[in-house]
């Protein structure tokens, strides 16, 4: 019998015992191609040589040291690389240990800059529905899965949430993708009205909406219009890039495509690639000065920040993918990928959009495409497929609440860097056919 308390009491995960490249073996000999990256997390498929050399030598001189004594060189290469890499206007890292670290760790530096700079009557902080930033309160606070949310609502600070750029769900028909950013972006607008400019702190959003509603890519200039008005009221934009970002839609980071730089943002899960626990907060040279002008202390922090281990080992995942141009296979095999699916799931009587940008795609499941109704949430499909991908030798990431928390089922793929057109072919092959049979399995 388990001691650890699991996703879910019903039930034991397989056990898994070895992996290599993009699959996973459990300890009954079954291998499972892993098309979703655990969580869009190993973007560089299981054992690289590398990775795992570098761990070594980091072990092998220092496992650890508390960042209230000293940094290390780990750490410092490691935050040295990434502003390097980061977006105009990012000036400094704050290493963390994972994604919901990082987004609570954002939100303090939020504050704090405005109570640095005597604004201290910011406060309110704003989202959409349908994303997600985490599971620690203040994340799930920022989130809007409301799943996640329900049960811990009386615990989570106020939080303020407006519509998602959800093309194939809020775009009206007839409406050009213009006019449905301005739309969608206006909300801000009205927003920020309603509560007063002078009392908000930040905007939180995913540039590619991940696991909530299913990689969902913004429309138009619909980012480039939310930046203008954070800018015209003072409002600080945080964009969570802890699952589309790091190189997972074909940049390195997911803004780049959308022409604009945040003030704030969060990566994790590529960056370390899974083969350590690793988030970092990217913070701009004007929240850095605010601190270091006033009281110089970021009031916050972790016993394992900056952990050497970690940051090695993201050190050495994100020099293989720039030594080895992944992310142009990210470019070319996320187009194949996308084609597959349009080729084998366009038509498909149950199949109402695929989206999504790179290797981070998107399938969203209907009951009836002329109307876009979703299946019963009783009949669980997204749960369904989930089981019958396994069986059928594949890891996918399927959820329920697609549209509203409740209502709609998606499939989200996010496959390793380093996968090829015959390893694509095979996980579209593979998750069409547990797709029919999960929905062979559906009540008449």
């Amino acid at each position: 019998m388990t001691r650890l308390l699991h996703r879910t009491t019903r039930s034991t995960p397989r056990l898994a015992v070895a992996a290599r490249g993009i699959t996973i073996e459990d300890s009954e000999g079954r291998s499972y191609i892993d098309a979703c990256g655990g969580a869009a997390v190993s973007c560089l498929g299981h054992g690289h040589p590398d990775v795992l050399a570098a761990l070594h030598r980091q072990a092998d001189s220092l496992a650890y040291a508390h960042t209230g004594f000293f940094t290390t060189e780990a750490a410092e290469a490691l935050g040295a690389r990434l502003v390097a890499d980061a977006p105009e206007g990012i000036g400094h890292a704050y290493l963390v240990s994972g994604g919901s670290e990082a987004v609570e760790a954002a939100l303090k530096l939020a504050r704090q800059y405005f109570t640095e700079r005597g604004e201290p009557q910011r406060r309110h902080v704003i989202a959409r529905r349908q994303s997600y930033h985490g599971n620690t309160l203040g994340a799930l606070a920022a989130g809007g899965n409301e799943w996640r949310r329900a049960q811990f609502r009386p615990l989570l600070i106020e939080t303020h949430h407006i519509a998602p750029c959800f093309a194939y769900r809020e775009q009206h028909e007839g409406e050009s993708a213009a006019d449905y950013a301005a739309r969608a972006a206006g909300e801000l607008e009205a927003k920020i009205a309603e509560l007063g400019a002078e009392n908000v702190l930040a905007f939180v959003a995913e540039p590619v909406v991940g696991a909530t509603a299913g990689a969902v890519p913004p429309v138009g200039d619909y980012f480039k219009r939310i930046r203008e008005i954070c800018d015209r009221h003072g409002v600080l934009l945080i964009l969570d890039e802890v699952m589309c970002g790091m190189g997972r839609t074909g940049t390195l980071h997911a803004c780049e495509q959308e022409g604009i730089a945040p003030d704030l943002m969060t990566v994790a899960k590529g960056l370390g690639g899974g083969y350590q626990p690793i988030g970092a907060v990217l913070l701009s040279q004007k929240i850095y000065d605010a601190i270091a002008g006033g009281s110089g202390f970021f009031q916050h922090g972790h016993t394992y920040m900056g952990h050497p281990m970690a940051a090695a080992a993201a050190l050495a995942v994100q020099e293989v993918i720039a030594r080895d141009n992944l992310l142009e296979n990210v470019r070319e095999m996320g187009a194949h990928l996308r084609a597959r699916l349009e080729e084998v799931l366009g038509d498909h009587p149950k199949v109402g959009d695929i989206r999504g940008r790179g290797l981070f795609q998107g399938i969203e499941l209907v009951a009836d495409r002329a109307t876009k109704a979703p299946f019963d949430p009783d009949l669980k499909l997204h749960a369904r497929i989930k089981a019958q991908a396994m069986g059928q030798g594949l890891m996918c990431y399927p959820m329920g609440g697609t549209i509203d928390g409740q209502r709609g089922d998606h499939v989200l793929l996010a496959p390793p860097f380093i996968v090829t057109r015959d390893d694509v072919d095979e996980i579209v092959a593979r998750l069409a056919k547990a797709i029919d049979l999960a929905l062979a399995e559906l009540p008449s």
